[in-house]
């Protein structure tokens, strides 16, 4: 297999995207997660142009990493000043990093209108730059801005640039799609013409805003690119960078090309998830190879294909980056459907079985009142067990009563609830007050059960979602709520649909705890 080198700016270029900061603490952490994938450079970011940044370079060199190098960024000496005097020059040198890349202009629009300097004294800029600094750092990477769109304006002179990269002794020079506007046959192109003038190997940095980054990447390597540029989950500025989640399995999968282990590219879909979750940001269902829905099969033709073949509908096995397998429930769904989710559940249940087609029957009317089974499994597989008769019910509600009070127009609503439940031959009346009604019912339910089965303290609330149904009713329409609860051991969905949005949190709510009672009451059964 060709050998790729990773390089991830998502601790760099991925923070300049829209909503998305790390703190330091962060940027350590996600640099360890990265060096666990295999990532062969991290930058880290620009030293000197924030403190945020001066810190990580301070604090990263007190850490272990096992094989990643840290790389600092930076751009080419200020006209006029020499490498020594150029304080942005001084602290790449004084980072200390691994290795330090630096960015130069290779467009003549970009050296007349953003540096108003003659084309000549560019390239003596790029050739100080990069000679003073090939002096004093262990590897010197050489960003050449807006290459590709400078290519294509002035061939010539943008060649010209990178010869002033090579000469200066640059160990790899990377061409940039800065604006990510060009296209995979030009970058196939550019780079044959490209590799006729410069032996200096060569890597690929690209910007998404054509949604070609990854293509790009792919393309460019095929043409012989050794380093590829991105970010994890193609965080990065506008539309974002290659996105490295993606570029991952294309090179070891449909490429043959090693850059990460069998074992690293297994971590992928949880780097992906850890990477969203210090940014704050919600994972991106559809997201190719990691996301929830990339092997997810809702047809009931493809779920009774894949269920003989998965390549049927599949182009790799998910397991390859971490990721599963999903048959979604719906009213597209057929029996196939039905029978994959109850084996997922451990339910034994019949093709042949009238009970199936009574689920199936149910599912279709139960959706088209407003139901969605795709995001509360949970609720799913206690709609099976009903069916089946294996349902146990560990509790019922006599009767609920929820007061939303507003005393005075300049304070807050009170919102306190009182509920009636019945566990075993015992009646338990209690009251709670919330943060709005749903939680009010929410904490007077589980103060009622919690007596009575302790494990529910363990249960947290981790997502409410509302969504009004589409009837044209006003305020009068009708609400699913789909709620996320947890332990310590795992995540569940629950749904529930009315006309009145306490009603449905509340069929979620008792769904979400029917199910942690089942759970730890199967998990507690001897095994057979």
């Amino acid at each position: 297999m060709s050998l790729v080198k990773l390089y991830d700016t998502t601790l760099r270029d991925g923070t300049q995207a829209e909503d998305i900061s790390f703190l330091v603490e962060d940027k350590i952490r996600i640099a360890h997660k990265l060096d666990e994938t295999g990532i062969a450079y991290i930058e880290g970011g620009w030293p000197g142009s924030n403190p945020k940044d001066v810190a990580f370079f301070k604090d990263i060199k007190k850490e272990k990493l096992s094989q990643a190098k840290i790389a600092a960024f930076g751009s080419t000496r200020r006209a006029k000043i020499t490498p020594d005097k150029d304080q942005n020059i001084r602290t790449l040198v004084q980072s200390e990093a691994d290795a330090v890349t630096i960015f130069g202009k290779s467009w003549d629009f970009q050296v007349h209108e953003a540096l108003r300097i003659p084309l000549e004294e560019n390239l003596e800029l790029i050739f100080d730059s990069l000679e003073y600094l090939k002096a004093r750092m262990p590897e010197v990477f050489y960003d050449a801005e807006h290459f590709f769109d400078g290519y294509k304006a002035n061939p010539e002179y943008a060649i010209k640039t990178l010869l002033a990269a090579q000469q200066a002794g640059a160990d790899c020079i990377i061409l940039c799609d800065t604006n990510g506007g060009t296209m995979p046959f030009e970058v196939a192109s550019i780079v044959a013409d490209v590799q006729k003038a410069i032996t200096t190997p060569l890597g690929i940095h690209t910007h998404n805003d054509g949604e070609c980054a990854v293509a790009n990447s792919i393309v460019a390597v095929q043409s012989g690119i050794v380093q590829v540029q991105g970010t994890i989950n193609g965080f990065g500025e506008r539309c974002g960078n290659a996105n490295l989640c993606s570029v991952i399995p294309a090179l070891k999968v449909k490429m043959k090309m090693e850059c990460v282990s069998d074992q690293q590219m297994r971590q992928l879909r949880d780097l992906s998830r850890y990477v969203y979750e210090l940014a704050n940001l919600a994972p991106d269902k559809h997201q190719a190879y990691v996301g929830n829905s990339a092997f997810a099969h809702k047809g009931g033709v493809h779920v009774s294909a894949i269920q003989r073949h998965p390549e049927t509908y599949e182009h790799m096995r998910p397991e390859l980056v971490g990721n599963t397998t999903r048959v979604l429930v719906s009213d597209l769904s057929g029996r196939a459907n039905i029978l994959a989710k109850a084996t997922e559940f451990n339910i034994n249940l019949d093709s042949k079985d009238p009970v199936t087609l009574e689920i199936l029957e149910d599912i279709k009317a139960m959706e088209n009142r407003g139901y969605q089974f795709e995001g509360a499994e949970a609720s799913f597989e206690l709609l099976m067990k009903r069916a089946l008769g294996t349902h146990r019910k560990f509790f019922s509600v006599i009767g609920f009563r929820v007061i939303d009070e507003k005393r005075h127009e300049d304070e807050q609503p009170i919102s306190e609830a009182t509920i009636k439940v019945k566990v075993g031959g015992k009646i338990e009346h209690t009251a709670a007050e919330g943060s709005g009604p749903v939680n009010a019912l929410d904490n007077a339910l589980r103060k009622a059960l919690e007596k009575f089965y302790p494990k529910l303290r363990d249960v947290k609330l981790h997502d409410y979602k509302v969504r009004v149904l589409p009837a044209g009713q006003g305020t009068a329409s009708s609400i699913r709520v789909l709620i996320e609860s947890g332990d310590k051991e795992g995540r569940w969905g629950t749904v529930g649909v009315s006309s009145n949005v306490i009603e449905a949190s509340y069929q979620a709510l008792i769904d979400a705890i029917e199910f942690k009672l089942h759970k730890d009451e199967e998990a507690a059964a001897p095994r057979q």
